[in-house]
């Protein structure tokens, strides 16, 4: 973790062209930067951009004010591909977790592993239907990505590797179609374009016309997509 007098923030240094700051889901900073750019002029960037960096944190404060946190009791909402589930406790069933007749089914005495259950639950769903989804749009924009993983992704909702897999945060499934389906198209553009320059969103704005309104309620609701 480095330091510009009072904002922390990571740093990544690659072999990428520009400088890129980026507030993660948890109000940390995260800069990329190029690896010929020595610390005085990441830090000048970093200064320029004081006022942004704080106006982003104070955005995530508010966004997050409202968090909720699920308890694992009946009744208790849960949410999957923007639609909440009660939960219901049951004596005995052929699974720890699953969605039946409209309710989320948990077995009393898997409980106090419910947790992990619900994130197996959407790591499952979430490959198959995230697979579906980048097979719709991967030739409406021409990239050939080799495969997708549905994972912990820390603060990122997506992101891709340099062997051009795809990977999505399981967090993802508790949201509407839409919103996983910009998600998927977000990733994929970056596949054409590394950053979030006018091309990148150009791109974006032919796929999905409605992509900021998308992208808004990620920003806005994001928050309420966990367990």
């Amino acid at each position: 973790m480095a330091q510009c007098e009072d904002i922390h923030y990571e740093l990544r240094q690659s072999k990428r062209k520009t400088l890129s700051i980026y507030i993660e889901r948890d109000g940390s900073v995260t800069v990329l930067a190029p690896e010929h750019l020595n610390m005085e002029e990441i830090e000048k960037v970093l200064e320029e951009k004081r006022y942004w960096i704080y106006s982003k944190q104070e955005e995530w404060k508010y966004l997050n004010s409202a968090k909720v946190k699920r308890q694992f009791v009946n009744g208790e909402g849960f949410l999957y591909l923007g639609r909440s589930y009660r939960l219901k406790l049951v004596d005995e069933q052929d699974e720890p977790l699953k969605l039946y007749q409209g309710y989320f089914c948990l077995r009393k005495k898997d409980i106090p592993f419910a947790a992990e259950h619900f994130k197996e639950f959407y790591r499952t769903k979430g490959t198959m239907k995230l697979k579906d989804r980048v097979d719709h749009y991967k030739d409406m924009i021409g990239v050939k990505p080799q495969g997708i993983r549905v994972m912990e992704l820390k603060y990122r909702w997506a992101s891709y590797s340099n062997n051009d897999i795809l990977n999505f945060h399981w967090k993802l499934m508790m949201a509407p179609m839409t919103i996983i389906d910009y998600v998927v198209v977000h990733e994929l553009v970056h596949f054409l374009y590394p950053n979030h320059t006018e091309s990148f969103w150009n791109v974006v704005d032919k796929v999905l016309p409605d992509y900021l309104e998308r992208k808004n309620w990620l920003r806005e609701e994001g928050a309420a997509l966990d367990i």
